[in-house]
């Protein structure tokens, strides 16, 4: 199994499809890690607020956090994994249709201060196998309930529990840390100090006045 993660990573490459130019500052991780499993769920119905929300299926990150990812993807490569991504950067105009629908503080942020997915430092994920079917984990995406907390061992199998570990041993190994409520959400370092963005996933808008996207550190 092990052996047949890099075959896939390079023929992935060779054979991904010409995206579209990320927004300036911004990265495309495709590109970077073709083997990663997209299922980018805002570009969806298949979300909590139940219609697409991004124009484009992308994960779009700043430099340095797309560095990280990579460490963290290589490291799991090795164990026979894939990574399952859901969310990356999330424009702020987003982040106001989310907290229309569930205005709660601790499930969704507030656009007043918002998300570091607004800022590009942040990413959703979970792990597949080498065929890109997920690996059991505690819940699914986005789900709402005490089984979703990172630590979470009530109720959560042996199995789901060993992915989810492997998962946060990997990103924070990276810089990474993982949100206390949610275990497939990992925040870069230097996060909170870093503008919000409302750049389309699509390239089509340029950063706001004063407010260019900005690197952190690999």
């Amino acid at each position: 199994m092990r052996s047949v993660l890099p075959l896939l990573a390079a023929l992935a490459l060779a054979t991904a499809p010409i995206s579209p130019a990320a927004p300036p500052g911004l990265v495309d991780v495709s590109a970077r890690l073709p083997d990663a499993v997209l299922d980018i769920r805002y570009a969806t119905a298949d979300n909590f607020v139940g219609r697409p929300l991004y124009p484009v299926a992308r994960c779009l990150l700043l430099p340095g956090v797309a560095d990280r990812l990579a460490r963290a993807a290589a490291a799991l490569r090795t164990q026979g994994y894939r990574l399952l991504i859901f969310d990356c950067y999330r424009p702020l105009s987003v982040q106001r249709e989310l907290w229309k629908a569930l205005p709660k503080r601790g499930y969704v942020a507030d656009p007043a201060t918002g998300s570091h997915h607004n800022r590009a430092a942040a990413v959703d994920l979970s792990l597949a196998g080498p065929t890109g079917a997920p690996v059991e984990m505690p819940t699914g995406y986005d789900a709402f309930g005490p089984k979703a907390r990172a630590g979470a061992t009530e109720g959560v199998s042996a199995a789901a529990r060993r992915h989810r570990d492997q998962l946060r041993r990997a990103m924070t190994a990276a810089g990474f840390s993982v949100n206390p409520v949610e275990w497939w959400h990992f925040d870069a370092p230097g996060a909170a100090a870093l503008p919000l963005l409302d750049l389309s996933l699509d390239g089509s808008k340029a950063p706001p006045a004063g407010r260019p996207a900005t690197s952190v550190k690999p």
